[in-house]
């Protein structure tokens, strides 16, 4: 996906009458914020115009976000129809994402994680807490550990909930912080090694199941590991 001006390009994974996916870079924003630095959302926009010869407004529904500092496969709705029905299916917990992890530590082969977390909005950080409140969001993962090189871990993980910085929160309390994410623990010095990998849910009107995957960042600490075939 090529577009003017300054904007990144963006590897499109998908597209048909009713969805866009793609792969997003990291450090580029998933929607327009107050600093009005180039974000996903704005950027597929401009695309659609430019390839369709769109006059006017473009609509495109953000169905879901990644953080910033994290890349991979983003899905858009280009009808409000697709995005009713991904919408249903994100509420309902059938819309599946599964990341990909570098950690630090010692992670196990396999762990379900399950803590209660608070948002400081002010911070923009995600706190363990002991016990449930009416402040606090239940978050529940599973991850396998794939690799292991360079006294690096590469994980494989399943959201169960979906909750701020959720992956980033619980990794780094159970001591394996992701590679780079300093607001979290990690030592490290790059890019947050935290990678949106794959999505899974039923198309909005063919009904059938979709599988998408959003290759690997080339660069360090991603180049010690490869995950071919996918999943």
């Amino acid at each position: 996906m090529k577009t003017t001006g300054t904007s990144p390009d963006v590897e499109i994974i998908y597209e048909d009458n009713h969805l866009l996916a793609v792969n997003k870079p990291a450090g580029i924003l998933s929607q327009e914020d107050i600093t009005g630095k180039p974000d996903l959302l704005n950027i597929c926009k401009t695309y659609l115009k430019q390839a369709y010869n769109k006059p006017g407004n473009v609509f495109l529904g953000l169905l879901h976000r990644l953080d910033r500092p994290v890349s991979g496969i983003m899905l858009f709705a280009k009808t409000s129809k697709a995005a009713s029905r991904i919408s249903e299916q994100i509420r309902n917990r059938t819309f599946k994402k599964n990341y990909l992890a570098i950690a630090e530590g010692s992670p196990p082969s396999y762990q379900f994680l399950s803590h209660h977390l608070v948002k400081d909005k002010d911070k923009n950080i995600s706190t363990v807490v002991k016990s449930a409140s009416k402040q606090s969001k239940l978050a529940e993962l599973t991850f396998n550990k794939l690799h292991s090189s360079h006294g690096l871990h590469l994980l494989q993980i399943s959201l169960i909930t979906g909750r701020a910085h959720q992956i980033r929160v619980q990794l780094s309390n159970e001591g394996y912080p992701i590679w780079g994410d300093k607001k979290y623990g990690s030592i490290s010095k790059g890019d947050i090694a935290l990678h949106a990998y794959k999505l899974k849910f039923e198309h909005p009107t063919l009904k059938n199941e979709i599988e998408l995957y959003a290759k690997l960042p080339s660069c360090h600490p991603w180049k010690y590991f490869s995950l071919n075939p996918p999943g």
